[in-house]
């Protein structure tokens, strides 16, 4: 029997203090077929814009165009002429900035869900605990102390600003844990970390050159321009390797959210090493997209709502629904940003906070129960 059958067993609510019951996760879990139904077709869907996308602003190549080169770089078919244009400009220049706007959406949504569960609180996300802020101050100290002289490179700047990352998701946790503070005041420590690292990139713009001053501008942004496959290879990576590991523990997240930290212990969950081990795990994804991508809000907190709306709260649909619809919302941001103003190319990170502040709005609007 799952924690979940244990709590709605008969008998056992009532063992549960009414202030545990008053979860703000209210959406009761759904799960069975239903959700595996919805969990597929979403796939599917994710399949077909992948191909809609790869076809979108791509001079001259068709959806069928896009489809028909795919499939035969898989299948390692030679072509020529136009068709070998398009499977180039498919293969070398789209496909590997949507794989990596799919795996950075998956990551940073499964990241928002796991710290919202853990933290039961609805507002948190990496960019609301100053992780991204914290990311964005690294890779500019790295740009400003110019890593790339020292044969870094690029390697330099993710570094610097995974590092700051962690650190700041160490500090963040640690003065939590210090003064057992609330789930609602750690979003205020959040938002002080988030300012104080927006102070200090602010800084580096300040001592920047031009040159450095614009790498550092559109850091900041969040994009997915110029990506490669050994980008994406990484986020995906990680993200492939960190979501089992969430299912595995998708029955003691549910516990923790809905039912509390005393009622979960009461169920067996060590719930200090669930915490522990589940935000080293988001911390790590949201660091390592946020190393490659920049700065992108609102993914990790308006996804795992959009998929919490669509298949309930349990985790163990909800987990992998979030990466489904975080992948999707970044893949949509990134389509209509090189799309919208073609041959111009907006950040992603600009148009998914101009898409996900009113998807918020309305989330919040018409499921107030949520907040």
């Amino acid at each position: 029997m799952s924690i979940l059958e244990q709590r709605r067993a008969p008998g056992t609510d009532d063992d549960v203090p009414e202030p545990e019951r008053a979860s703000t996760f209210s959406s009761r879990p759904r799960g069975g077929a239903a959700a595996l139904t919805k969990l597929g077709m979403s796939v599917v869907l994710l399949v077909i814009g992948v191909v809609g996308a790869a076809a979108v602003a791509a001079s001259g190549v068709s959806f069928t165009s896009a489809a028909r080169g795919m499939w035969a770089k898989a299948l390692g078919h030679e072509l020529v002429g136009d068709a070998l244009r398009a499977q180039t400009l498919v293969w070398e220049l789209r496909l590997p900035r949507i794989a990596l706007a799919i795996a950075a959406g998956a990551g940073l949504s499964v990241a928002g869900v796991v710290l919202q569960a853990l933290l039961r609180n609805p507002l948190v996300s990496p960019f609301t605990l100053g992780i991204s802020s914290a990311a964005s101050f690294g890779a500019s100290a790295a740009l400003v102390l110019d890593g790339w002289s020292f044969g870094g490179g690029q390697a330099a700047v993710v570094g610097c600003a995974f590092a700051v990352a962690i650190g700041c998701a160490t500090l963040v946790f640690g003065l939590a844990s210090f003064r057992r503070t609330s789930p609602e005041a750690l979003v205020l420590v959040g938002i002080a970390v988030t300012d104080l690292f927006a102070a200090l990139t602010a800084a580096m713009q300040y001592l920047a050159t031009d040159e450095q001053l614009a790498e550092i501008v559109r850091w900041t942004f969040g994009s997915v321009n110029g990506a490669k496959w050994g980008h994406a290879a990484v986020v995906g990576g990680v993200v492939a390797v960190s979501v089992p590991v969430l299912l595995w523990r998708a029955s003691a997240f549910n516990a923790v959210a809905f039912a509390g930290d005393d009622a979960a212990r009461s169920l067996g969950v060590n719930v200090t090493a669930l915490r522990i081990g589940g935000g080293l795990v988001a911390v790590a994804l949201a660091a390592t997209v946020v190393s490659f991508t920049g700065v992108i809000g609102f993914v990790g907190l308006v996804g795992p709502h959009i998929a919490r709306l669509i298949i309930g709260a349990d985790h163990r649909y909800l987990i992998p629904f979030s990466a489904v619809a975080g992948a999707a919302l970044l893949l949509a941001a990134d389509t209509i940003g090189r799309s919208l103003f073609s041959p111009a190319v907006i950040p992603v990170g600009i148009v998914v906070s101009l898409l996900g502040a009113p998807l918020f709005l309305n989330l919040v609007l018409a499921r107030r129960r949520f907040l």
